[in-house]
């Protein structure tokens, strides 16, 4: 089997798909690997480096897609990408398909199969290829959050902890998963008053014995978020339904009762976003302005810190694509019903039951 690791294209993404130990490993297993050319330069892996490793590389993406039985990405192939890939070929790659249709329908018409990192799953009920982005993502969200109060930067003017005689600002989060516990560790260790909201009961009393009282914790009703939204100087929208769209927890009505200059940054973009007044934005634009609310909502938080983004998700995802590449696809998946749950398309269909059901489309079982 060949592996493809085409260069990313999405506005200031750097990341990689492999990097050169990823590639040597495999090499090890006799895999053969092509690279794009400038593939890892963002992050300082250079071609020769892949070399080194015992790639080949390839002049241009459409070499790697054409000769390529798995090509492994970080981001959703843009739509020309979709067009590119063959019933032959198994994609894996980040996909978050119940916020794009048109990617969804695209992959579908390749006739290609399509696994996606984030519900690939685990034996204690994780996401262990969407862990490592979340943790950076919820830690990411404490930094820009505070860049974004500064007042040169459009915000309100407070320091997130405070300091002697002057309040900490107050930060919300909505969602007690990995992300939200990273945004919390972050912020409570900058000395911002913290708390985080979920509906599990269960989930509450972990957290609350976790963080030792350092952290306060809410059950997120309705009312609760709503009177939090208005007290807070940060929300960070940290919610995750794997597989399906974002529930919005954040009406636009809500952001009347809040102080101007407030920011929010929805980590959940990705699958639509948890604030009704989202969009997706770049890092080379990344922030708007609602109701004088600042809106962060990059779609690729992690791609900021692209080095370190890259040598965690490949920790994580190497086995799977070891497994992957020297299996093949379909004994790989029937091995691993975490793997099969990874799968979302495949054959032109849709396989996996959220996706589905967030899109509006049938499922094929």
């Amino acid at each position: 089997m060949r592996v493809g690791v085409p260069k990313e294209i999405k506005v200031h993404e750097y990341r990689v798909g492999l990097t050169p130990a990823s590639v040597a490993e495999l090499t090890s297993h006799g895999v053969s690997v092509l690279v794009q050319t400038g593939a890892g330069g963002g992050i300082d892996f250079s071609d020769e480096d892949y070399v080194a490793a015992g790639a080949e590389i390839a002049p241009d993406p459409e070499t790697v897609f054409a000769t390529s039985d798995l090509i492994v990405k970080v981001k959703e192939p843009q739509l020309h990408e979709c067009a590119w890939l063959m019933p032959n070929q198994t994609l894996v790659t980040y996909l978050h398909l119940a916020a794009d249709k048109p990617q969804a329908e695209a992959l579908m018409a390749s006739g290609a199969t399509c696994v996606a990192y984030e519900t690939v799953t685990d034996d204690r009920g994780g996401l262990p290829l969407l862990r490592p982005m979340s943790e950076v993502a919820g830690r990411m969200s404490v930094q820009v959050g505070a860049h974004y109060l500064e007042k040169a930067h459009g915000g309100r003017g407070v320091l997130l902890g405070g300091v002697p005689g002057v309040a900490p600002a107050k930060v919300a989060i909505l969602g007690g998963g990995v992300a939200g516990v990273h945004a919390a560790e972050m912020a409570a260790g900058l000395r911002a008053d913290v708390t985080i909201f979920d509906i599990s009961n269960t989930r509450l009393g972990e957290l609350d014995a976790q963080f030792a009282g350092q952290v306060k914790t809410a059950f997120a009703s309705r009312a609760a978020v709503a009177e939090a939204v208005a007290e807070a100087h940060l929300v960070i929208g940290a919610v995750l339904i794997p597989g399906a769209a974002a529930p919005k927890l954040v009406t636009r009505k809500m952001l009347t009762t809040m102080k101007r200059g407030s920011v929010l940054v929805d980590i959940a973009i990705d699958q639509g976003g948890c604030f009704e007044t989202s969009h997706p934005t770049t890092h080379d634009d990344p922030v708007f302005q609602v109701e004088g609310i600042i809106h962060y909502c990059v779609a690729n938080m992690p791609g900021a810190v692209a080095r370190t983004s890259t040598l965690a998700l490949n920790n994580a995802t190497l086995p799977y694509v070891v497994q992957l590449a020297t299996m093949g696809t379909e004994a790989a998946l029937a091995q691993s019903h975490h793997l099969q749950n990874g799968l979302n398309i495949s054959a032109g269909a849709l396989r996996h039951a959220a996706v589905a059901d967030a899109l509006g489309l049938p499922l094929t079982a």
